[in-house]
């Protein structure tokens, strides 16, 4: 196999032939521990932990790094005989499996790009990516197979990654069973002795075009290429000792930066395992899984940690007065929270050694439970555009604040443009090899968000404080500017909604000079308490709290940006995929039609 620009130069050793494989790793060529391209990366780790476990579905038996790194090399030899060359671009779209990222890798290994694609967008998007990126062959699940039965004209290869033959007849997919013995067979021992020849990758090269949902506007095609991936990867596994062997738990969509780098590349490039979820993660699957697998670490995106502190945290302590008024106090508080935490703990396995939070931000009186409760978690911040990581960390930091997205992670620049002199505010730059090409065939927006010397412009607004912790208050889309020039961050009286135990979420406007709120009840907490009442004395019953609720938060409030109504809403706000709402669909005569 042709050396990858992250090799240095072979060491020969004399002596006899050794035939223990892992001795025999250990006299493979020299690589760079800083890999600059996802095929150095994949190559260093494979033959470092060739007899590790690498990844699987969570209560199966997982693939060797040894055995995986067959299957990319041999898919990769097999889909350039299908005519995948350099350049090319490949989609994937379906749900999470270990399946997926060894097609991502494979496709890579031969220089073309991957597009990975949501797969909860609807039909339209779909045909718009694999249109716009002229993609002919994807790699896809079952529940996604009606979204290309238009398509069949333009796609050469449909394989799919759950072995799923469709019998309607508008589409032939491949099963990925198949496709993958058929590599085997045909390149198997090549793959074994790794003597497959493959192009040159530089660490420029593209290696991904992303589409991001964002909450401010049309989604844009990303581009990251190797270098940025890899060094995104290096600078997250620099925030804390990760040992060999780790298992990571993947319950978010891989097709998301955030998931692919923090939860895919990181625990490949440290030697660990890491197994699928495969089923939407409800409490009763996650727990089966915690059980069978003990996690050392999840990423996780704030929703989820949300929702356990209101189901399993506040009922807790709101059913026992003497709780109740003991956790009025910091030092009993912490006392109960600890005690809490330690079932959460529990409930993972006992064995997690950090929950990365991120995609969104999390809610500052459930960071303070996980604070108190003593629980191991680390707060992110990052964008696609990123790679996604900006901030977040380092673990154990006693200067971190609640609220708080931490430090700068290393390699990565921080500063903050046109300050506020005295709050400090400003919009949130960042500079480092993480940072994207840039938006494809958009040279407008990539110049509106690429600085000339490499500065990203995130759209968010921010300030660093003395310790140096970057905290996040908003996008600057999404600041409402009142009459008398007070700046108004929603995401932060939200924050405050959002904390008590009957709101789902909730999102804050202007409407005609005023600020209102509108709120999606959890319709669970509301008919747990209006069980048997008429649909009258219901309507009354959420009536009175948004009111309560009005006016204990708009005591926290200054006088000009208090809120002057609550509504409901009865249905779910539009999200991303990590489950931020996406405010720009969102106005007041929107919310009212």
């Amino acid at each position: 196999m042709q050396a990858s620009p992250d090799e240095a130069e072979l060491n020969h050793d004399g002596g006899e032939e050794i035939a223990d494989e892992q001795v025999m790793a250990d006299h493979l060529p020299v690589i760079q521990e800083n890999a600059t391209t996802l095929n150095g990366l994949i190559d260093i780790s494979c033959r470092k932990y060739r007899q590790l476990p690498a990844t699987g579905m969570a209560l199966d038996e997982p693939l060797s790094y040894k055995t995986m790194h067959e299957r990319i090399l041999a898919i990769a030899a097999l889909l350039r005989r299908l005519g995948v060359k350099q350049g090319d671009r490949v989609a994937l779209l379906g749900e999470n499996s270990h399946h997926w990222g060894i097609v991502y890798l494979a496709v890579v290994r031969l220089g073309a790009i991957t597009v990975p694609i949501f797969p909860d967008l609807p039909d339209a998007d779909v045909h718009h990516i694999l249109g716009e990126m002229r993609c002919d062959v994807i790699f896809l699940t079952q529940r996604q197979i009606e979204k290309i039965y238009d398509l069949k004209q333009q796609l050469r290869h449909v394989i799919t990654f759950d072995d799923y033959r469709d019998n309607t007849g508008l589409i032939s997919p491949q099963p990925l069973s198949d496709f993958v013995a058929q590599a085997l067979a045909d390149f198997g021992d090549q793959a074994r002795d790794e003597t497959l020849d493959f192009p040159k990758v530089a660490p420029d090269d593209l290696a991904a075009i992303l589409y991001t949902s964002g909450t401010s506007g049309f989604s844009k095609a990303v581009m990251l290429s190797h270098r940025n991936l890899c060094a995104n990867t290096h600078s997250a596994r620099s925030l804390m000792q990760i040992v060999p062997g780790w298992v990571f738990l993947s319950v978010l969509p891989i097709a998301h930066t955030y998931e692919f780098t923090a939860g895919f590349l990181l625990p490949l490039s440290a030697g660990c395992r890491i197994i699928y979820a495969g089923k939407t993660p409800t409490p009763a699957i996650l727990q089966r899984i915690c059980d069978k697998e003990r996690p050392h670490v999840m990423m996780v995106v704030p929703l989820i940690i949300e929702k356990i502190f209101k189901k399993r945290v506040l009922p807790a302590v709101e059913k026992s007065r003497l709780l109740s008024f003991f956790c009025r106090f910091g030092p009993s508080r912490k006392i109960i929270y600890r005690k809490i935490g330690a079932k959460l703990y529990a409930f993972f396995g006992n064995r997690l050694e950090v929950m990365g939070i991120g995609g969104a931000a999390l809610n500052p009186e459930v960071e303070a439970f996980l604070r108190d409760a003593n629980f191991p978690y680390l707060i992110g911040y990052g964008l696609t555009e990123a790679s996604p990581l900006i901030a977040g960390g380092p673990p154990g930091d006693p200067t971190i604040q609640i609220g708080s997205s931490g430090k700068p992670v290393p390699t990565v620049e921080v500063r903050i443009e046109d300050p506020h002199p005295t709050t400090g505010i400003g919009e949130i730059l960042a500079r480092g090899q993480n940072i994207m090409r840039g938006y494809h065939n958009d040279q407008e927006a990539t110049k509106e968000t690429l600085t000339e010397d490499g500065w990203l412009k995130t759209g968010d607004l921010g300030m660093l404080d003395a310790a140096g912790n970057l905290h996040i208050k908003g996008r600057s889309k999404s600041v409402i500017v009142l009459s008398n020039g007070e700046n108004v961050y929603p995401e932060a009286i939200e924050h405050k909604l959002n904390a008590y135990p009957f709101v789902f979420e909730s999102l804050v406007i202007e409407n005609r000079g005023l600020l209102e709120a509108w709120v999606y009840p959890d319709y669970e907490f509301i008919d747990g308490k209006t069980a048997g009442q008429s649909r009258t004395q219901r309507y009354r019953f959420i009536a009175d709290l948004f009111e309560e609720m009005r006016a204990a938060v708009n005591e926290q409030l200054s006088n000009s940006s208090r809120l002057s109504r609550i509504l409901e809403r009865r249905e779910p706000f539009v999200k991303t995929a990590t489950h931020k709402i996406k405010r720009y669909l969102y106005s007041a005569d929107n919310l009212q039609a």
